[in-house]
């Protein structure tokens, strides 16, 4: 049995749709992609994972059960909108959260305390928020958000705001919260942090699933349609070849799309006649490519 299961919620406000008929299922120790531009129904959808509102057709249910507000003890949320307050200390903050959640006062203090020391910013338990950079708030949002050790966590745009250094921090975060088996409904507009974490995904559009499944396979329904070329001279000619619909120079080498993957070994062949090949690769289609070609066509 999965941990968190969602079946054909329907969510209108009025005359329109937020969310019109999306399944999926998350089990334990698996991070889930919900992908979708502005508008889509990401954040509707993971109101009614949270329980802040209620579909209007279809269920959610946590490890087989409605919801109850005893789940909330069981589960953590990352925001987009931040919601820390300014002006009070990060301990007092993070503390009374996991209160709310059912920590004694001695817990929630002593699992804040390991955090701040997981992220390297023990001096900022006394500080206000305000007092931090924007990354340390970040950081401390995020503590809020685990610090009663949820096993039900949704995320949404974690890594937004956040330079490289930190992004990588969370990243390498989410995932041991993951192997301890913390179940992650996690979003995100950074298709590359999906291809990175995410075993299965679903992608909406105006409301609607329009793409679900793993992204193993889901890749496998688009072709490889890029090649990729590096070499230490000038390669001729590559542009005549059968098969090659456009050719692009860059600093790297070349890269060509190409209308079939088999005109991938022509290229291979015809480049090795002019000498070495220091790289060669068949690309398969991004999953920002995936994105662009299942949602753009249906822009309107």
């Amino acid at each position: 049995m999965n941990r968190l299961v969602v079946q054909q919620i329907v969510k209108r406000y009025g005359d329109r749709t937020a969310v019109s008929g999306l399944s999926l299922e998350v089990g334990e120790g698996e991070i889930y992609g919900l992908l979708g531009a502005n508008g889509a129904g990401k954040t509707t959808t993971m109101r009614m994972v949270l329980g802040l509102i209620m579909p209007d057709e279809g269920k959610v249910t946590y490890f087989g059960k409605p919801y109850s507000r005893e789940l909330l003890r069981t589960m953590g949320y990352l925001p987009e909108e931040r919601g820390m307050y300014p002006k009070i200390k990060v301990s007092d903050q993070v503390v009374y959260l996991g209160q709310l959640r059912g920590m004694s006062r001695k817990e929630a203090d002593s699992s804040l305390k390991r955090w701040l020391d997981r992220f390297e910013i023990p001096e900022h338990y006394d500080k206000k928020v305000e007092e931090l950079s924007k990354g340390n708030q970040q950081k401390i949002q995020f503590i809020a958000a685990v610090v009663h050790r949820p096993k039900i966590l949704v995320l949404d745009e974690a890594f937004s705001g956040l330079d490289p250094v930190n992004v990588e921090l969370l990243k390498a975060t989410v995932k041991e919260l993951r192997d301890q088996g913390t179940t992650i409904l996690f979003s995100t507009h950074r298709m590359e942090h999906v291809e990175e974490l995410c075993r299965n995904i679903t992608i909406m559009h105006r409301s609607r699933p329009v793409l679900q499944g793993a992204v193993k396979e889901i890749k496998k329904q688009f072709p490889m349609e890029r090649v990729i070329l590096s070499a230490d001279h000038d390669v001729n000619g590559l542009d005549k070849l059968p098969g090659v619909s456009a050719v692009v120079r860059n600093e790297q080498g070349y890269e060509m799309k190409v209308d079939h993957p088999e005109a991938a070994q022509s290229i291979l062949q015809h480049a090795l006649k002019q000498g070495p090949v220091r790289r060669f690769e068949l690309k398969e289609p991004s999953l920002n490519e995936i994105f662009i070609r299942t949602v753009g066509d249906r822009h309107e």
